[in-house]
């Protein structure tokens, strides 16, 4: 099932020319994000960032400093092994209260974030990074959505466990799975918490000739 059909009011994804015409590759292997780029009718060709890409938590790191900095790793990453290209890099985290919520390691793990989220207001941030390998150009940029998670009991963690749907989520849930215990308040985006923040992209491509930096390798 397409995310379009999960969540209606995504069927509309905005999106843009990509800058110089240039080839998009997203430094991803994320289905979700996949599937966003590919609804709102981008072409592009997939390369994940490696591991190495995401080096753990500086002290005292804020949760948009993270997902900046990994975002920017990745592309940097994908981007030494395609020259004449566009890079998209992203990186999604979970953050209640100071505390950093990245993907669960284990079920045990994603069940520790969602009691952790139950009955709390948290943000969703997802960095990213455009990368031009034309001339080594970057823009990099943070964007928050706001959540507000219901109390959920120690059957419904559990019932949610068993789907599987947690893995590879920030904070152990995605927004697009149905549940209705967790909403989006204050007007945020809904495609950000999925992983990928259609709507500020399609501003970042727009913008990214005047905005770019360069990047000396």
């Amino acid at each position: 099932m397409a995310i379009s059909d999960d969540l209606p009011l995504m069927g509309n994804l905005p999106n843009a020319e990509i800058p110089f015409g240039l080839p998009l590759v997203l430094a991803s292997g994320s289905p979700r994000r996949s599937q966003l780029l590919s609804a709102a009718g981008y072409q592009f060709s997939i390369d994940p960032a490696s591991d190495s890409a995401e080096c753990g938590v500086c002290s005292r790191e804020t949760a948009p400093e993270l997902v900046a900095r990994y975002a920017f790793r990745k592309a940097e990453d994908v981007a030494r092994k395609h020259a004449g290209k566009m890079i998209l890099a992203a990186d999604t985290v979970a953050s209640v209260n100071g505390q950093i919520l990245g993907k669960p390691s284990n079920e045990q793990h994603a069940a520790e974030m969602l009691r952790t989220l139950s009955g709390k207001r948290h943000s969703v941030f997802t960095g990213v990074c455009l990368w031009s390998t034309v001339d080594h150009r970057c823009l990099v940029e943070v964007v928050q959505t706001e959540l507000e998670m219901e109390p959920i009991s120690d059957q419904v963690i559990s019932d949610y466990l068993e789907t599987m749907l947690w893995e590879g989520k920030a904070g152990a849930f995605g927004y697009q799975d149905g549940n209705d215990w967790i909403r989006i308040v204050n007007g945020g985006s809904e495609s950000n918490v999925v992983g990928l923040p259609m709507e500020r992209l399609k501003e970042l491509l727009e913008s990214f000739e005047e905005s770019a930096e360069k990047i000396n390798l």
